[in-house]
């Protein structure tokens, strides 16, 4: 059985006291017992959120990104080390606006996996193709590569501990969301290469989310295709009032 994911990615967004009082609302609210939730959060807020959540074991903390090197001299950075240190158990990775913003690689990204893994916190692993490569047919390609570029080099152990997450770039922060059909086949062709390249066990165990205008409206409908196993929300996350009708949008 495949883990239920309603994962949250504030971003750039929401002062301390406003990160807490959220927290505070998520953490207080029903939650399915069989849906985790995964609070994105800036780097000021995951000491905090951290200790607000700790008593729920359905809502986890997610760092936002990190670096792969324990220490150093890399100013503005947050080490793997420094985020375990305050109980934080899972780290977004590779999102499209890290890649394309910050020209982080398929290479870099690998590292911070591996770093990660080796650290026992969970990746959510970020896929995505930009609109030009939807309009030519070639998203399948597109997100083919970044699999073998950054986590296909993974032993199936070690694959098992992700999360993935797709996003279509041109689906995130549009109010362009991909149909639910075309977040299933997606996922599915995804979860194809994973049964090609370790096993069926693995493909079929592992969660992947949909990321890209989830909103209270279309969630249910996004998160009953076969493939879709929930979702990584951007802005509707930032309010409790379509957040956790999100949460609880699962069949």
């Amino acid at each position: 059985m495949r883990i239920k994911i309603a994962a949250g990615n504030w971003k750039m967004n929401l002062t301390y006291d406003e990160g807490k009082q959220l927290t505070e609302e998520i953490v207080n609210s029903e939650i399915p017992a069989d849906v985790q939730v995964i609070l994105g959060v800036p780097a000021i807020a995951l000491a905090r959120t951290a200790c607000l959540a700790e008593d729920n074991s359905n809502v986890h903390i997610a760092a936002q990104n990190c670096h792969h090197i324990a220490s150093g001299a890399y100013t503005g950075e947050i080490s793997i080390p420094m985020l375990k240190s305050i109980g934080i158990n899972h780290v977004i990775i590779g999102h499209s606006e890290r890649r394309e913003l910050f020209n982080e690689s398929d290479e870099f990204l690998k590292l911070k996996v591996d770093a990660l893994l080796e650290a026992g916190l969970t990746p959510i692993f970020c896929c995505g193709e930009p609109l030009n490569v939807r309009e030519d047919g070639g998203q399948n390609e597109y997100v083919k590569a970044q699999f073998e570029n950054s986590i296909f080099h993974l032993s199936g152990e070690q694959f098992s501990q992700l999360i993935i997450a797709y996003e279509p770039i041109w689906a995130i922060g549009t109010g362009v969301t991909a149909s639910p059909q075309q977040a299933q086949d997606m996922h599915s062709y995804l979860r194809s290469l994973i049964e090609e390249k370790y096993n069926n066990d693995i493909a079929n165990g592992i969660s992947i989310l949909y990321g890209g205008s989830v909103k209270p409206n279309n969630a249910e409908e996004i998160f009953g295709q076969t493939d879709v196993d929930g979702g990584l929300v951007g802005g509707a996350s930032l309010k409790s009032e379509t957040f956790v009708p999100i949460i609880n949008s699962f069949s």
